[in-house]
């Protein structure tokens, strides 16, 4: 049976897709997550995917293991800093790309991770939710933004 997914929009057979040692660890891997980061990484490789033409089963089961670690571990390293990335951080910031692709701020098909890891940098928890770390993360640098306006601030003192 020929199906046509919503996401990433390949045309494939499920028996080729379940034949496929690499696309089926990943996804198997992916939505063993549980929850919605599952689904939400499905949804972020769509913005992998050419305008013009599919993804291979090769490239969607490579992009999903890139993240597995990083998944697994529930915490990224990006410039350096190491950032705890629970799933619900790794979901806000795929729906965040989502949102950037829609608005025409984030340029299509992506060639890496690296727009997502400093989206998922850029997260903070919501009042009251509670994120799990075994070792302290890295102090977060300031943008040059903040920088510029404490340095005003300081300025008016």
């Amino acid at each position: 049976m020929r199906t046509r997914c919503p996401c990433c929009g390949t045309t494939v057979s499920l028996d080729a897709l379940v034949a496929h040692d690499g696309a089926r660890e990943a996804l198997k891997s992916a939505f063993a997550l549980g929850g919605q980061v599952g689904g939400a990484v499905v949804r972020y490789i769509s913005l992998f995917r050419p305008a013009k033409s599919e993804l291979t089963m090769e490239r969607v089961g490579k992009l999903i293991a890139e993240l597995l670690p990083d998944l697994q571990a529930q915490r990224i390293t990006r410039n350096g800093q190491v950032f705890e990335a629970p799933h619900d951080a790794w979901v806000w910031a795929i729906d965040q790309s989502l949102q950037a692709r829609d608005d025409g701020r984030l340029k299509t098909p992506l060639k890496g991770h690296g727009w997502l890891y400093e989206v998922i940098s850029s997260w903070r928890p919501t009042a009251g939710a509670v994120v799990a770390t075994d070792a302290p993360s890295a102090p977060r640098a300031h943008s040059q933004t903040v920088a510029g306006l404490s340095a005003l601030e300081a300025m008016k003192r």
